[in-house]
């Protein structure tokens, strides 16, 4: 059964200078699982706000939406939120009430439900997603994974036809993201709901995927199976590749012809039939090497103790740790243990009752904040929508430098090389709120990078971005990084943490419990790390790079010829 019919759908934002999407033409049969990728600012979010009227952006708009056969124009509001489910990027922007019970029948009591459906629906909804624990619970007191997985509840409470998805997994650590992804999956499987979704974390996703559709520019350049619409992309050398999972992009790398795999799984059988008559690189293969670190200290917790208010619970539990000068430090951990209250804790937004914090050396309490905003400290908060003031992207960038003494022409220059950098020509007329997650964090790093800060704090980074502009992060950061400056990253995204980070530090109940160089420290990992770990360990322990297992591969093969 026909759930959606896209005719020749375009749509342009007001005042912009091209569409943001181009003549989409699909069909989305029902009970199908549908995933849609493409580079930040692609059209994706926008693509799938125009599947339910009340999200549609404002703009102008040619073709048609048919929604079971009738226009979605002259689909009742009623019928929308019964049907349509859609669950937003940003689990705080959803949740509307107070209490974990009351946000589960919020939408049945929208609705005009009697109670008796509704307390029957809310218990099928908290026994089917597991919610019973916390059911009483303030959402306030939730994790960013507990309040994805209320938001999904409190929809399928409505039992929509269509449940739709945007970017869910982006603020979720590793483990909930797998966990969140295997909830989708049973309701597509048990249910026979229809999901569509966008998704940069493609790893876990496209394993339980029907489609998966490409976005470019507005435009649809690839609508297939996963490893169909992945061999498209590396036959014509698409930068949206790099996003695949890493089994399909090591198999790419390596040119074998045996058939190309997906999971994980896969790739081990794969690995496994490609080395059978050759012999298995031993050596260790050389990566780039960072920066050493100086024997100067950037930064010093010593037994730091944090709540934020009197009585609660403690969220910083004697932390004690180290950042070297010109370090890349990476925080890993799950959603909830502190990480980010850490990061808060450096930039002086937070203050410690118990503990000291030294930045060079410096008592932290001494510092002026303004001193350590403009002349050290370079923040990139987590919702980089909050550090937007103005009302387009290029006067939020000339904002930035209002006090610094440079000239009109210097400013111009320095604003012009972060623009590049970042991809932002064809965005700085635009209202910084307009912009799509991916665009927005890339804006908000622009901004941070102006100060050239000498210890620069990013809180995901990485969140909303494509696989491509990732890469291109990641040598910046790189670059950053043998210049000298200090990099402490909090980041959910493991592969980006194993292939440019130089020291991780797990954090676990509010303080570091383990530190060693990125290799060593998700070598030893069995759950955080990465998939080419997982993938290749069982013969190589210590591969934990897409780069590392191909360049072992190759190896082997040339071993195999001596």
């Amino acid at each position: 059964m026909e759930i959606y019919r896209i005719k020749n759908l375009s749509f342009t934002f007001p005042l912009a200078e091209r569409e943001a999407l181009s003549n989409i033409d699909l069909t989305i049969q029902g009970g199908q699982f549908i995933t849609i990728c493409g580079k930040s600012g692609c059209g994706k979010s926008t693509l799938l706000r125009q599947l339910k009227s009340i999200l549609t952006p404002h703009g102008q708009s040619q073709g048609e939406v048919l929604f079971h056969g009738q226009s979605l124009r002259d689909v009742d509001q009623r019928t929308q939120a019964a049907e349509i489910g859609f669950v937003l990027q940003d689990p705080d922007n959803q949740i509307v009430t107070d209490k974990v019970w009351h946000e589960l029948a919020f939408g049945l009591e929208s609705l005009g439900y009697d109670q008796q459906t509704i307390r029957l629906r809310v218990a099928e909804m908290a026994s089917f997603f597991g919610i019973q624990n916390w059911f009483h619970k303030p959402v306030t007191e939730l994790s960013g994974g507990q309040k994805q997985l209320l938001n999904l509840a409190s929809i399928m409470a409505m039992n929509p036809s269509v449940l739709i998805l945007d970017e869910p997994t982006s603020q979720l650590d590793p483990i909930a993201a797998v966990d969140f992804l295997e909830t989708i999956s049973k309701i597509n499987r048990e249910l026979g709901t229809t999901i569509i979704m966008t998704e940069h974390r493609l790893e876990e996703v496209l394993t339980v995927s029907d489609r998966l559709i490409v976005l470019d520019q507005g435009k649809v350049i690839a609508d297939d199976s996963p490893a169909k619409a992945g061999e498209i992309l590396h036959t014509i050398q698409h930068p949206m590749f790099a996003s695949m999972p890493s089994p399909m992009q090591i198999h790419a790398g390596v040119g074998s012809g045996l058939d190309c795999p997906m999971t994980v799984k896969e790739g081990r059988q794969w690995l496994n039939v490609y080395l059978e008559d050759k012999a298995a690189a031993q050596t260790k293969v050389t990566t780039q090497s960072l920066t050493t670190p100086s024997s100067s200290v950037a930064i010093q917790f010593k037994d730091v103790w944090f709540k934020h208010e009197r009585g609660g619970p403690d969220i910083i539990k004697d932390l004690s740790f180290e950042v070297s000068e010109g370090a890349f430090y990476c925080i890993v951990g799950g959603n909830g243990t502190g990480k980010t209250t850490t990061l808060s804790l450096i930039s002086g937004i937070l203050q410690p009752y118990r503990g000291k914090i030294m930045i060079h050396g410096q008592k932290h309490t001494k510092w002026n904040s303004k001193h350590i905003t403009a002349h050290q400290l370079g923040v990139l908060p987590q919702n980089p929508a909050s550090l937007f003031v103005k009302k387009t992207v290029e006067l939020d960038l000339y904002e930035m430098l209002s006090d610094h003494p440079l000239s009109k022409e210097e400013k111009q220059q320095k604003v012009d090389s972060v623009v590049k950098l970042t991809e932002l020509e064809h965005l700085l007329a635009m209202h910084p709120y307009d912009l799509s997650g991916g665009e927005q964090q890339r804006a908000a790093l622009a901004k941070v990078l102006l100060l050239e800060p000498k210890i620069l704090l990013l809180d995901e980074p990485t969140k909303g971005l494509d696989g491509f502009f990732k890469q291109k992060l990641g040598l910046f950061l790189r670059k950053l990084h043998h210049q000298g400056v200090t990099i402490v990253m909090v980041s959910h995204d493991v592969e980006f943490c194993a292939k440019y980070g130089g020291e991780c530090a797990m954090f676990f109940d509010g303080s570091v419990i383990a530190s060693h160089p990125a290799e060593q420290f998700f070598a030893g990992n069995s759950f955080y790390t990465t998939a080419a770990n997982r993938m290749a360990r069982h013969i190589w322990r210590d591969a934990v790079t897409i780069e590392g297992v191909i360049e072992r591969c190759q190896t082997s093969t040339s071993l195999s010829r001596v």
